[in-house]
């Protein structure tokens, strides 16, 4: 009889704290996944038009954002291209770039949510969630 109240404060122990713990992912999930729908959304408005729906990008003339090694590499740099504008010459998958990215007068939790939308679409799986707080704190 021992044995089994043992084994049953065990598990209960044991699955208290994996809720705990699935609570938040669970949480972060659902915030990520409310971040790409409303980054999807600015994507389309004012992302689309040089970078394509697929995330292809224009080449040589505007990069590709899917499977792009300099997206992957700089989160930092590509969250301030968003933020302030970009120009001067980058390269993204062995092939240069020297075009100019106005600044797209986002705020930045704007800017959070479409970099999860691009960080998490067209097979790319890059870094953890960019949070406002992430964004704000990128200077010029």
């Amino acid at each position: 009889m021992k044995k089994i109240l043992l084994l049953i404060f065990g598990v209960l122990f044991l699955s208290c704290g994996k809720k705990k713990e699935q609570d938040y992912y669970s949480k972060n999930n659902d915030s990520l996944r409310k971040s790409i729908s409303r980054g999807e959304i600015i994507y389309n408005d004012l992302c689309m038009t040089c970078h394509l729906g697929n995330g292809q990008g224009v080449p040589r003339a505007f990069p590709p954002l899917a499977n792009s090694d300099y997206l992957k590499n700089n989160q930092e740099a590509s969250i301030k291209g968003i933020k302030y504008g970009m120009s001067g010459e980058i390269v993204v998958n062995g092939i240069t770039y020297n075009s100019v990215m106005a600044t797209m007068g986002l705020d930045d939790q704007e800017i959070a949510d479409v970099m999860n939308y691009i960080n998490n679409s067209w097979g790319n799986s890059f870094g953890e969630m960019v949070t406002v707080e992430k964004v704000t704190k990128i200077t010029p």
